[in-house]
């Protein structure tokens, strides 16, 4: 999906990955984020912050329940499969041969993507509340600030 203006605190050449704050799931994936991306090329935003609240309106998609991580880069927003695809893909060897997921069909994938993003917190468990970065990754989170 792409519209002619940015999101709220999204620039051109941005790429945020928008998470689910409380699924353990997603905030492992953050971690594991933080960990490969040493370029640091993502910025990370919980879908219940602000920030993500005012992402998710920007692309008219609901505030109140996300059942996929988001992929944002400028103006354009990808999610399920294409989302998950597209960040391997930024992150080098070996990560990238995942991309080769990518001549499944759309359908199949977003299909299995779905068996997992709707059972996360059967499968993985959920926090009370947002984990909050720590003082030594908090400038790879996404603040209100552009």
């Amino acid at each position: 999906m792409t519209v002619s203006k940015y999101p709220p605190n999204i620039g051109e050449n941005d790429c945020v990955i928008l998470f689910d704050g409380v699924c353990k799931l997603c905030n492992t994936w953050c971690q594991f984020i933080i960990k490969i991306d040493k370029q640091q090329r993502f910025k990370l935003c919980s879908v219940q912050s602000p920030e993500g609240q005012n992402i998710l309106n920007h692309f008219e998609m609901p505030t109140d329940h996300v059942e996929t991580m988001l992929l944002v880069e400028g103006n354009q927003c990808f999610n399920k499969s294409d989302a998950f695809l597209n960040v391997v893909n930024k992150l080098g060897l070996p990560w990238r041969l995942l991309y080769l997921f990518k001549i499944i069909p759309k359908g199949i994938r977003n299909w299995l993507y779905d068996r997992i993003a709707l059972n996360r917190y059967n499968l993985f468990g959920q926090y009370d509340t947002c984990m909050l970065p720590t003082k030594e990754h908090e400038h790879r989170f996404l603040k209100g600030e552009k």
